[in-house]
């Protein structure tokens, strides 16, 4: 990420002596370190919730790719079922029809129903 080398840090060290003294030095880098330490682990958490959040995304799509092709088994497979539904009205409407097109036909069956009570 940063080119930085072994004398940069040399010369990095050597002026912050000089300029906090050897009573302040200590403490200071420690805090810097804590500073860096805070910093990691927040781009480490940042990292992996966006990790997280690419996962679940990814899950979704394949859900719903999943979803769309079993949808379309689903309709392929009734296809067969739903003609021979309409297969089988077909006749019964015939029969329908054929009881309407008969004059006194539901009179004859009232008779009989109530001849039974």
């Amino acid at each position: 990420m940063f080119d930085i080398g072994f004398a940069e840090l040399l010369v990095v060290a050597v002026v912050a002596l000089l300029v906090l003294g050897p009573e302040k030095l200590p403490m200071a880098a420690r805090t810097c370190g804590l500073w860096l330490g805070r910093v990691r682990r927040t781009v480490s958490n940042i990292q992996r919730e966006i990790n997280e959040e690419l996962r679940v995304e990814e899950m979704r799509r394949t859900t719903a790719i999943n979803k769309e092709k079993l949808d379309e088994e689903l309709s392929e497979m009734r296809k067969p079922f739903s003609t021979t539904e309409s297969d089988a009205a077909v006749p019964e409407s015939r029969a329908e029809a054929r009881q309407d097109s008969k004059p006194g036909a539901d009179e004859a069956s009232l008779k009989k129903s109530t001849d039974n009570d």
